[in-house]
């Protein structure tokens, strides 16, 4: 088993566990060159809000995409857009990341923005 295996399985996990609570998931996805984050409404099957370091106005303020500060930036981006569609309370879903580091920074980010998790 790799380690792109073994996260997804981890993720399949949280997922199923977040599936409970009834609440839109804030779900991150990172990769070496960007960040992303969405807010999922599983009961619907629909997108309610998502930032990404690939945005146009946010790429020439981003000198890389795959930072601490390309992920602070990301997370209160999230919230404020979270916060437009009228989505206060979320459940965290870091997709079999280690809370750590950009995911922290995005999440952290996400509470100060508004988004309660």
């Amino acid at each position: 088993m790799n380690k792109n295996t073994s996260r997804l399985r981890r993720a399949r996990k949280t997922r199923a566990r977040i599936a409970s609570q009834a609440k839109p998931r804030l779900c991150v996805f990172r990769s070496g060159k960007h960040i992303y984050a969405q807010i999922i409404d599983d009961s619907k099957g629909v997108v309610i809000a998502q930032a990404s370091s690939l945005e146009g106005e946010l790429r020439p303020s981003l000198p890389r995409g795959a930072d601490v500060a390309a992920a602070v930036t990301i997370g209160q981006r999230v919230a404020a857009k979270a916060l437009a569609a009228g989505v206060k309370e979320v459940a965290f879903d870091r997709s079999g990341y280690r809370y750590h580091g950009r995911v922290r920074a995005l999440a952290d980010a996400a509470r100060e923005g508004g988004l309660s998790f």
